[in-house]
């Protein structure tokens, strides 16, 4: 049972890692941007995709510290 919490969690940290590091690179591209175009009216989309990812990013870590929650239950005897 521990295997499939630990397979679990890594696929978790895997997934928040990938959307850690596209939501870097949507702010990066969208600075970019913005340089180029500084009069622009509402967001982006590199920002909506910035945001997308960060709001992502925390499901996932929440996501993970539950499963290690649940695997801290079930190892209680």
């Amino acid at each position: 049972m521990t295997w499939i919490f630990i397979i679990v969690i890594a696929a978790l940290m895997g997934l928040t890692l990938f959307s850690l590091i596209r939501g870097i690179v949507a702010f990066m591209q969208s600075t970019r941007r913005d340089l180029d175009q500084p009069e622009s009216a509402g967001p982006s989309e590199m920002q909506l995709l910035q945001t997308k990812m960060m709001f992502r990013r925390v499901l996932f870590q929440g996501a993970t510290i539950m499963v290690v929650v649940l695997m801290m239950m079930a190892s209680r005897k």
